[in-house]
């Protein structure tokens, strides 16, 4: 694993971590994405599908991560840089001194997800914090895998990936295609689709039975899910205080992957 001394920010090996901010929001195109952080860089290294390309850190953060680079495959270049020369490159201050460049690879079909005891399903969520919270929630209370149409964002932007606490490196997911195909597929599958709503005539929660396949099916913060996708599968609400009738998307979605964790007595 070479480690490879950088001054230059205009340096063309690093390329890839070059105004990281406005190119992911604009979106990469070229199958790579970034990951930010120590905590991140490890579960990359260490449990990650995604191969990894090169690593950027600053000079102070060697020693702390001394046990991760030594990891890491001989191939993979390591740049390191002064913190002043990495601001300059990514375009803001990368106060964590972390970065990591990885390919996205092949993405996985629908079919791969499918078939695993419980499933996230995120419909039309935009939000990166939102879409990182719904992983995070999701490997904590023992989903199988996300799916994400093809509105809802990328969970391997930055923050996104950075928000989910590393999972969306290592859990499943298919992102693409329409919500109305999702649950076409979900049914063909064997899944229960619990679809997340305030409308009053939704089964409550605690009243709904865990048997079998089920599928957690959350959309958009506001408008929520769309009345075709509600009537397509089985309207679960979450009873709550009267005078409010709904909490964050990314909530939503732990407080039921939470009560069926539960009924499923896993530990």
């Amino acid at each position: 694993m070479p480690r490879i001394s950088v001054q230059d920010p205009a340096d063309p090996r690093l390329a890839p971590y070059v105004s990281i901010r406005e190119r992911d929001l604009t979106g990469r195109g070229d199958g790579r994405f970034i990951v930010e952080g120590k905590v991140t860089l490890a579960i990359l290294a260490e449990r990650s599908r995604f191969p990894i390309e090169s690593v950027l850190i600053a000079e102070s953060r060697l020693e702390p991560l001394r046990e991760t680079l030594a990891g890491l495959p001989e191939s993979v270049p390591v740049y390191v840089a002064t913190q002043g020369v990495m601001d300059q490159i990514a375009g803001f201050p990368i106060h964590r001194g972390i970065l990591a460049c990885a390919r996205k690879g092949e993405p996985l079909a629908l079919d791969e997800v499918l078939g695993r005891e419980t499933l996230l399903v995120l419909n039309d969520i935009s939000n990166h914090d939102n879409v990182g919270a719904a992983f995070r929630n999701a490997a904590a209370f023992g989903a199988g895998g996300v799916l994400l149409d093809q509105r809802s964002c990328d969970p391997l932007y930055r923050k996104a990936v950075r928000v989910s606490a590393g999972s969306a490196l290592w859990l499943p997911f298919h992102h693409g295609g329409t919500g109305e195909a999702h649950l076409t597929a979900l049914h063909a599958a064997g899944y229960e689709v619990w679809a997340l709503t305030p409308r009053a005539d939704a089964t409550p929660l605690p009243d709904m039975p865990v048997t079998g396949k089920v599928a957690v099916l959350l959309g958009a913060e506001g408008p929520g899910l769309p009345d075709a996708l509600i009537g397509g599968a089985k309207p679960v609400r979450i009873p709550m205080a009267a005078g409010f009738d709904s909490v964050n998307v990314a909530t939503a979605g732990a407080i039921a992957m939470s009560r069926i964790f539960e009924a499923r007595g896993a530990d």
